[in-house]
């Protein structure tokens, strides 16, 4: 198991280099363009700089914000080489210098000639810092090794700290918390200060400030600063609100970021096994270990059976160590248990701590770019490309008729005239048309499109929370709603992972309440009995009689009895906790060791006493390769004796003989191996998994002597003796079977891929829905995890698509399914626990470690967690992938509209005319609401039903859709066409005649500012539901959305009637509220017949692609 972590953690040390260019081209290269990213994750650091520098980008600092700083990036690297190097370059310069004497190597630390004690500990902070960074193994010695250490620290080896409050805030005092500093995060001015660095809103605020001085200089303060002051004004109100929405969306990241790093473990206070957070943790607290988990602080090795660590995470290097108390005991923070289990001393926290000093350097978060934010940087560079272009065109335009005096005022006069307009005016003219100009690319270019990508991903992963996931990445928030598969594990995630034992299987007794097949399944001399929820049997009957008592120990054979209990207290990871002052026992450990723990509490097993009897001489963890654990131990009477646990049938193979009532040694025959084969096949199909406990003598001579022996001792394997089967009913979740329906009416396949019985997953599947009926129980719809591994490639990838159900499958078979699946070009998801789940979980388009039973290892290889490892929660995880993305769809639907309308309208009145009906101020103000209050209200709507009766959205299928282009060409052509005929015929539709030139122009062009700003309100609506009639439909529980909209309109009555001069606009008349409102209004009929017009599958960009294709055929050859 060691050897399979450190592949997977030699991949994962250099950026991605373990799954290699050649996977990533599978996903990537296939696009041309540089903005072709269909997968970040693992991505070239050539292929992020390339999208960078070919993006079209007016404020850098406000755009890459979330995403990967490269130069930092490269810093952070530099930073952790040399942290790691720190300790290391000291320890080898005292190895080399006694070296070079030829003396014997011993080193010792220098510690504090006189050090600082605090409390009544016998020992002070930097003695144990001193110690724990230098693996000073001779001062440890001298102060009484890890047991000495635990005395001075007021520490019991076994029992842990008191969980006394004032003890944890005394030790807190003495030698720190378990945290480091972290550098704060920005404040509110920091995000105004990048704001203003936009560089269309610095342009404008120049032109403010030579309009304002212009306008002051020819009409004096009273009236000539409105122009300038009024564009300032508006570039503030700018400034301001995008500063906001950015400065709570950063909070919203940062409140996630210290839940991903709030690890819960188990610490033992008082004896009991409790679940602390890791800052919570003190020194003197005893952890126990086990396979995946990270070490939270520095410390002893207290106990360790075949405890191996991976240290690369600080030294760099991939080298597996092995930890025991004597000879290696140092433990490092930060790294990771690879192999074995064992019980720690914590003797340094916090910054005392190497981690401690590498996690406080680099603390700040410095983002990652999404697959979608790739994307939409290339649709606003495409965007931005082609308003920068219509701005210049407007610009010449009206600097061409402006000069050669075809630009007339309200009046009909020219307002240049060569020789007779004075420089000023000149001058006041051109920074107008200027500033017009500069607004259109404000306008024109979506700065905030690809910001809109984090503000859905920063809302969804805060509403996440509440459905029990946490997104660790924010790419696998948006890829989960492209899924098109899904390969879970049974236990825990499709199950309640709440067993309880409900059959034991021996060739002692018979307890009854079984149907005459099972006991014909299981022959006449063998015997079963049954525990329920609360361990209790219902019936129990004996050599013919029946048996009152069935929990009576005195009812087994002694032998039977002791080796059971012997092999249950010893080959296990969980625990017993006997409160001092009585009440009930508090069993620890994974659901399957709980369970048959206390089955044997319930059979009279003492926990303590049983463990003290005899010593672990070598351990064989529980494998996920060979499906078993096993120990040796050595008793008081210096009888060795081996135990094993772990998959039934696979075990029973190895078994040579059983115990027969009489306490005797029975040879297994074929037919004594039949009917267990029998019975475990009965308790599988009932969905029981079957665990078998074995045991051997062996002898004494054989066992190695030296330690180094020990270590590569094999334990044996063959000719064991079968003590029990027993069968672990875990409950398929209530809810799993409608979240697999879910799946399937969505496109997403659920397949199973567990390490259980073949049948056992059969069982399961067939009441989660995962099959359907027993009709489809059948190859290659099921499938064991060997004969998938046995075929060659090609005949995986035929095999994978078809596969439903996996059992007894291992790591390697996982991530072969996984491979074989993404090859097959599906977008996979996989959940996971293990430490050995890594590979596939990193593989995976989206790993999904579960919160509960995942170990560390697991997690830090997953970009989401879910919290309450249930399966309904991958499901809404799916939904809220897929209401990411249409939530963006939304947006860029709503916003192409504005743009649209906007910059056509101003360039065919600039073009026909000389004016454009919308000024600086007003453009300002609907960019606004396009941008920053658009992307509020429609980045954060909520997933509905209807998301999940889609087909998965495919990573390369274009980002607008045909449905979306029809929507927003009929809004934009309609707006376009009222608004310009109100340009032109505005005076004598609105009957304006009887006004003044000037009255009548300032009417005309409020009218029209205020149709387009309600047009784009009654049209947040429609961008709702592009492709629903019903674009009211749960309105009301979006309160966002509500809240929007209710401020946009505040906001348009106060332009419209209190800052005239500002805005450049005049009070309109009810009748021309009325009228705007009409306007605006008939986006809503219209947006309904527009949907009743079809709109083809195959996208139009294909059409063009095609032709081009056949264009370039025949030269092609």
């Amino acid at each position: 198991m060691a050897d399979e972590l450190k592949g997977h953690l030699e991949d994962d040390l250099e950026a991605g280099s373990g799954r290699g260019r050649g996977e990533y081209s599978r996903d990537d290269e296939q696009g041309s363009g540089p903005f072709d990213i269909f997968r970040t994750k693992s991505a070239p650091v050539d292929r992020l700089r390339r999208w960078r520098q070919a993006a079209l980008v007016l404020n850098a600092s406000r755009r890459f914000r979330y995403t990967l700083d490269l130069k930092k990036e490269e810093e952070r690297k530099q930073l952790i080489a040399k942290i790691r190097m720190h300790a290391q370059v000291i320890r080898a310069a005292v190895l080399f210098q006694a070296a070079g004497l030829g003396k014997k190597v011993q080193v010792t630390s220098k510690v504090p000639s006189s050090p600082t004690r605090i409390g009544d500990f016998g020992i002070s902070a930097e003695e144990m810092v001193a110690i724990s960074r230098n693996h000073d193994l001779s001062l440890l010695q001298r102060i009484g090794g890890v047991k000495g250490t635990a005395e001075k620290l007021k520490s019991n080896p076994e029992k842990g700290l008191s969980n006394d409050e004032t003890d944890l805030v005394s030790r807190k005092k003495a030698f720190g918390s378990n945290t480091y500093p972290r550098k704060k995060g920005r404040s509110f001015w920091r995000f105004v200060w990048e704001a203003c660095r936009d560089t269309t809103l610095i342009i404008l605020m120049v032109a403010a400030a030579a309009s304002l001085a212009l306008g002051i200089k020819t009409e004096g303060i009273k009236e000539g600063w409105y122009d300038g002051g009024s564009i300032a004004l508006a570039v503030l109100i700018v400034i301001v609100f995008t500063a906001i929405s950015d400065y709570k969306q950063s909070l919203q990241f940062q409140n996630l970021n210290e839940e991903k790093q709030n690890i819960q473990m188990e610490v033992i206070r008082g004896g009991q096994r409790i679940k602390v957070s890791i800052f919570e943790m003190v020194v003197g607290d005893v952890v126990p270990l086990k396979i995946g988990d990270q070490v939270p602080a520095d410390g002893l090795v207290i106990t360790g059976h075949s405890l191996a660590i991976d240290e690369s995470s600080m030294t760099g290097e991939s080298k597996i160590a092995h930890k025991d108390p004597t000879r290696v005991p140092f433990l490092m923070s930060g790294c990771k248990v690879a192999d074995g289990y064992g019980t720690m001393l914590v003797t340094s926290v916090g910054i005392n701590t190497e981690w401690g000093l590498l996690m406080a350097s680099i603390s700040e978060d410095n983002g990652e770019e999404t697959p979608l934010q790739v994307r939409l940087n290339g649709v606003a560079t495409f965007i931005g490309i082609v308003g920068l272009s219509v701005a210049i065109v407007v610009l010449l335009v009206l600097l061409i008729r402006y000069f050669k005096g075809q630009t007339k005022d309200p009046d009909g006069r020219a307002e240049f005239t060569a020789g007779k307009t004075s420089v000023g005016d000149a001058i006041n003219g051109f920074v107008k048309m200027f500033t017009v100009a500069v607004t259109i690319v404000v306008v024109a270019v979506p700065e905030g499109l690809p910001l809109a990508v984090t503000l859905t991903l920063a809302y969804s992963m805060r509403k996440m929370m509440a459905d029990k996931a946490l997104v660790r990445r924010l790419s696998a928030c948006e890829t989960m709603g492209s899924a098109t598969t899904i390969c879970s594990d049974k236990t825990g995630t499709l199950t309640l992972n709440q067993v309880f034992l409900i059959s034991f299987v021996c060739f002692c007794f018979y307890f009854g309440w079984q149907t005459p097949d099972v006991v014909e399944a299981h022959g006449s001399n063998s015997y079963i009995f049954l525990i329920f929820v609360q361990m209790t049997v219902v019936e129990a009957h004996a050599c013919g009689k029946k048996i009152d008592a069935p929990d009576n120990k005195s009812l087994f054979p002694p032998r039977v009895i002791s080796l059971l209990i012997e092999g249950i207290a010893q080959n296990t990871t969980g625990s017993v906790f006997v409160p001092e002052g009585g009440g009930a026992l508090e069993v620890s450990g994974s659901p399957t060791e709980k369970a048959i723990l206390q089955w044997g509490v319930n059979l009279g097993m003492d926990f303590s006493a049983a463990r003290s009897d005899s010593v672990i001489i070598r351990t064989f963890p529980f494998n996920s390769e060979k499906k078993r654990g096993g120990l040796a131990l050595k008793l008081s009477d210096s009888e060795v004796h081996v135990h094993w646990k772990g998959a039934a049938e696979i075990l029973l193979e190895s078994c040579s003989s059983y115990i027969d009532a009489n306490d005797c040694e029975i040879q297994m025959d074929e037919d004594k191996l039949s009917h267990f084969k029998k019975a475990i096949d009965h308790m599988a199909a009932r969905s029981l998994r079957c665990v078998a406990i074995t045991y051997r003598l062996f002898e004494v001579e054989k066992v190695p002597t030296s330690d180094e022996e020990l270590e590569n001792w094999q334990l044996p394997e063959g000719d064991l003796i079968l003590l029990a089967i027993v069968g672990i009913k875990d409950p398929c979740r209530p809810e799993v079977r409608d979240a697999v329906q879910l799946c399937t009416n969505a496109g997403v396949k659920v397949r199973m891929v567990t390490g259980d019985n073949l049948q056992t997953a059969i069982a399961i599947a067939l009441e989660c829905g995962i099959l359907g009926s027993n009709k489809d129980v059948s190859e290659p719809n099921i499938i064991e995890g060997k004969d998938f591994r046995n075929l060659t490639e090609t005949q995986r990838l035929e095999m994978a698509d078809k596969i439903s159900v996996m059992g007894r499958s291992s790591p390697n078979d996982k991530l072969l399914l996984v491979q074989a699946l993404r090859k097959r070009g599906h977008v996979v998801a996989v959940t996971g626990d293990g430490t050995n789940d890594a590979p596939a979980l990193h593989e995976a388009d989206i790993g999904l470690a579960m919160g509960i039973q995942g170990t560390e290892v697991a997690k830090e290889s997953s970009y989401i967690i879910i919290l309450d490892d249930n399966f309904a929660s991958v499901v809404k995880v799916v939904r809220w992938g897929r209401s990411v993305y249409a939530n963006i769809q939304k947006f860029i639907q709503f916003q192409l509209t504005v743009n649209v309308a906007a910059l056509t309208i101003n360039v065919v009145a600039a073009i026909s005319s000389g004016n454009v009906p919308l000024n600086a101020v007003q453009l300002l103000w609907v960019n606004l609401i396009m941008d920053t209050l658009g992307a509020l209200a429609l980045a954060t709507e909520a997933p509905t039903d209807h998301l999940m009766h889609m087909k998965p959205v495919g990573r390369r299928e274009p980002l607008i859709t045909n449905i979306m282009w029809r929507n927003l060409l009929i809004q934009a052509l309609y707006q376009v066409t009222v608004l310009l005929v109100l340009n032109f015929r505005g005076r004598s539709i609105l009957n304006l005649d009887h006004e003044t030139n000037d009255r009548a122009f300032k009417l005309k062009n409020t009218l029209i500012f205020n149709a387009f700003v309600l047009c784009q309100i009654f049209n947040e609506f429609n961008a709702r539901k592009p492709d629903e009639m019903n674009v009211w439909k749960g309105l009301t529980k979006n309160h966002l959305f509500m809240g929007i909209i209710a401020l946009e309109v505040v906001l348009q009555v106060i332009i419209i009637f209190f800052l005239q001069k500002f805005a450049s606009t005049v009070r309109l008349s009810l009748e021309l509220w009325l009228v705007s409102i009409g306007i605006g209004f008939v986006s809503w009929p219209l947006a309904i017949l527009g949907k009743l017009i079809p709109v083809p599958d195959k996208h139009f960009l294909e059409y063009f692609k095609k032709k081009s294709d056949q264009q370039r055929t025949p030269s092609g050859g």
